[in-house]
C-alpha cells in the first residue's frame, strides 16, 4: 500500500472559523480589490476587502433581524455571480449555515435539500427559482420566510437591519469553532437520495491556508479569475472563499455564451474550469480556422505546441522545432492567449481527467493547466499540481494536511484536514466510505514515487466483460469526447462480449464542423446520426481510441444517439459529468442493440 503524507505548512487553529479568512484579509489589505462587479458599459467596478466586509455585516445584521438564529440553515438557490459569496459569508457572520441547491435543481429536489437539512428560510434569484420552491411550499412547514435576489430582497434586509449593534453580529461571528457545522452540501444523488456533506469551518480555513501556500503563484493578492462555473458545486464555491483568504480578485458570468468577450474584458491571470470547457476551446479555435481556409496550419500548430511541450519536459527543445514554435507563436498561440483575456498564465481543471494532449497544448501556449482531484466529502481539493514542479498527466501531490494511499486494489483513500465530518443525518451511509480516519473515495488510481496521483476511474465503474477482461471507461472516452463533433461518450460492455459504447453529438459544434465539410449545416441530431460522413467522423475517433488498449479493451460497436444527454435530462450532473446509471437504465434497449445479432438502432456502427 503506498501512502504519501503531507505535512500542514500552517499550524492549525482549532477555534477559527470561515469568517477570520476575511476579518484577516481585511486586516491585511482593506483595500485591495476582492470582486468586480459586472457595469452597464462592459466594464467591471471593483469591490475593495473593507466594502466587501461592510456589505457581508449589514447583511448579515437584516439576517438577525429577521429571526434567523444560530445554528439555522438557510437554503439558497442562485447562479454563480456576486451575491452568492456575500450572501455565504454574511450567513457565517451570522451564526447560521447555508443548504446550497442547484439553480436546475427540480421542485423535488429543492424540497429534499429543505426538508433534509431542517432549513428555515431560502434565499432564491429569480421569479422561476422561486415557482420552483412555491410548489413544494406546503411540504415545508420549517421555512417559513424566503427572500428573491432579483426584487431587491437584500437591500431590503440589510436595511431592516441597521439596528441591530455590531456587537451582536461579533458575538454570533464568533461562536462557531472549527469543529463546527459550516455547510451541507448535497451531493448530485446519481443513485438514490442526495446526501448532505457535513462540512465544517476547518474543512474550509485550514484548506485554504494551506493550499495558498502550496499554489501562491496562482493565489496570491492581485491575482483574479473570472468564475463561471456553479457556485452550489464545492469546486467553485472553495475557490470562492480561498480567494478572499489569498486576496484574488473575483469577477462572475454564469452565461458560457458570453464567457469569451468576458475574459476579454476582466483578463484574468488564472482559470477554475473542467476538461470540457477546455476542449470546447480547443475545438472551436480548430472549427473557426478551419471555416477561415487555415485548418491546416492550426492542427500543424497544435502538433508543434504538443511536441514542444514534450520536449520540454524531456529536457531539450531542438532548434527546427524551436523556430516552428516561435512561426506559430505569432500566428496562432498569441490570438488563442488574446481570446482568454491576455493574462492567463495558469489554469485549475478538476471534475475529469484533462487528457495529456489538452495539457500540453495549452501549456504551449503559455498557460499552465493544474489539474486536481477532489469530492465534496473533501471540501474539494485533495491533491494539485504545482507550478514548481508540473507533471502533465497527474493530480499533483497531497495539499498540505492531507494524507492519502492507494489500497491493494487501487481504491484511493483520504485523511486530512479536507475530510467532511459524514453525511447528514445518515449513520449508515458514513460507516460505508469511512475506515477510522480514512475516507474511502470509490475512486482508483496510482501514485508515483513523488506522490503525484493519477486517477483511472470510479471503482463501481469498472467494468468487466463477459470474458473477464477489466476495463476502465475513462481512458477510451476521454479522447474520443475529444472530437469537436462529440458531445458525450458513454462505454458499456459490463458482462457483454465486448466492448461498446453510446455517443451522443455536441449541438454546439456540430452545425460548424458540417459547414466546414460541406454538409447541411441545419441538420438535426437525429439526421447528423443517420449521416455517413458524421459517423465516419465519429468512428475516426474511436479507432484512435482503440490504438491506445489492448483488442480486449478496445470499442468494437457504437451507437450515435438521436438526443443530448444534459443536466435537464438528468443525465448530467451540474458539473457535467455524465450519471453512468442513470443512462444505462434509460438507454438500457439500445444497449441490448449493440449486442443484437441483428443491427443495432440508427446511428450504429461496427468497429473493426
Amino acid at each position: 500500500m503506498k501512502q504519501y503524507d503531507a505535512a500542514p505548512v500552517v499550524a492549525p487553529d482549532p477555534d477559527a472559523n470561515a469568517t477570520d479568512l476575511l476579518i484577516d484579509r481585511v486586516a491585511t489589505t482593506p483595500d485591495l480589490a476582492l470582486f468586480s462587479l459586472p457595469t452597464a458599459g462592459g466594464g467591471w467596478q471593483e469591490v475593495t476587502a473593507a466594502d466587501f466586509l461592510t456589505r457581508v455585516r449589514a447583511l448579515a445584521k437584516g439576517l438577525i433581524a429577521s429571526g434567523i438564529e444560530p445554528g439555522d440553515k438557510i437554503g439558497l438557490m442562485c447562479k454563480t455571480r456576486f451575491e452568492w459569496t456575500l450572501i455565504d459569508f454574511a450567513t457565517w457572520f451570522a451564526g447560521a449555515v447555508l443548504v446550497p441547491i442547484y439553480e436546475t435543481s427540480s421542485p423535488t429536489q429543492v424540497q429534499w435539500n429543505l426538508t433534509d437539512s431542517g432549513a428555515v428560510a431560502i434565499i432564491v434569484e429569480t421569479p422561476d427559482h422561486f415557482l420552483r420552491f412555491d410548489e413544494v411550499r406546503a411540504d415545508l412547514p420549517l421555512v417559513n420566510q424566503v427572500w428573491q435576489i432579483d426584487l431587491g430582497d437584500l437591500d431590503k434586509l440589510a436595511a431592516a437591519g441597521v439596528d441591530v449593534p455590531d456587537e451582536e453580529v461579533e458575538r454570533r461571528r464568533a461562536i462557531a469553532k472549527g469543529s463546527d457545522l459550516a455547510t451541507l452540501i448535497y451531493t448530485s444523488g446519481t443513485t438514490g437520495r442526495p446526501k448532505g456533506c457535513i462540512l465544517t469551518h476547518s474543512n474550509f480555513v485550514e484548506l485554504s491556508r494551506n493550499a495558498a501556500v502550496a499554489i501562491n503563484e496562482v493565489v496570491r493578492p492581485g491575482g483574479s479569475t473570472l468564475l463561471f462555473i456553479p457556485m452550489a458545486h464545492i469546486f467553485a464555491r472553495f475557490i470562492a472563499v480561498l480567494c478572499v483568504h489569498g486576496g484574488v480578485r473575483v469577477g462572475h458570468q454564469p452565461d458560457t455564451k458570453q464567457l469569451l468577450p468576458s475574459l476579454g474584458s476582466f483578463k484574468p491571470s488564472f482559470l477554475l474550469a473542467v476538461p470540457r470547457v477546455f476542449e470546447k476551446v480547443y475545438n472551436s479555435a480548430e472549427q473557426k480556422a478551419e471555416a477561415a481556409g487555415r485548418g491546416k496550419i492550426f492542427r500543424r500548430a497544435a502538433d508543434v505546441a504538443i511536441a514542444h511541450s514534450k520536449a520540454v519536459d524531456a529536457g531539450s527543445v531542438p532548434l527546427a522545432l524551436k523556430l516552428q514554435f516561435a512561426l506559430f507563436d505569432r500566428l496562432v498561440y498569441s490570438k488563442l492567449r488574446a481570446a482568454m483575456g491576455g493574462n492567463v498564465s495558469f489554469a485549475v481543471s478538476g471534475s475529469a481527467p484533462l487528457g495529456l494532449r489538452l495539457g500540453h497544448f495549452f501549456r504551449s501556449l503559455g498557460i499552465t493547466i493544474l489539474e486536481g482531484y477532489g469530492l465534496t466529502e473533501t471540501t474539494a481539493p485533495v491533491s494539485v499540481g504545482r507550478p514548481s514542479k508540473f507533471k502533465i498527466g497527474t493530480t499533483g501531490p497531497a495539499l498540505p494536511g492531507v494524507s492519502v494511499r492507494i489500497a491493494e486494489d487501487g481504491e484511493i483513500q483520504v485523511r486530512g484536514n479536507n475530510v467532511f465530518a459524514g453525511y447528514w443525518n445518515n449513520e449508515s451511509a458514513t460507516a460505508e466510505v469511512m475506515d477510522g480516519e480514512w475516507f474511502l473515495t470509490g475512486d482508483i488510481g496510482t501514485m508515483d514515487e513523488d506522490g503525484y496521483l493519477a486517477i483511472t476511474g470510479r471503482k463501481k465503474e469498472i467494468i468487466v466483460t463477459a470474458g473477464g477482461k477489466n476495463v476502465a471507461p475513462a481512458p477510451l472516452e476521454d479522447p474520443i469526447r475529444a472530437n469537436p463533433i462529440v458531445g458525450q461518450v458513454v462505454v458499456v460492455g459490463d458482462r457483454r462480449p465486448y466492448i461498446a459504447a453510446l455517443v451522443t453529438l455536441d449541438p454546439e459544434m456540430l452545425p460548424v464542423w458540417l459547414k466546414n465539410n460541406g454538409l447541411d449545416e441545419h441538420m438535426t441530431l437525429a439526421a447528423a446520426a443517420e449521416n455517413e460522413v458524421v459517423r465516419g467522423e465519429v468512428q475516426r475517433s474511436i479507432d484512435a481510441a482503440n490504438a491506445l488498449v489492448s483488442r480486449a479493451e478496445s470499442i468494437r460497436r457504437f451507437t450515435i444517439l438521436p438526443t443530448e444527454l444534459t443536466e435537464a435530462s438528468g443525465h448530467l450532473t451540474p458539473k457535467l459529468t455524465i450519471k453512468r446509471n442513470v443512462i444505462l437504465k434509460d438507454f438500457s434497449p439500445v444497449i441490448d442493440a449493440l449486442y443484437d445479432s441483428a443491427p443495432a438502432t440508427s446511428g450504429s456502427s461496427m468497429v473493426v
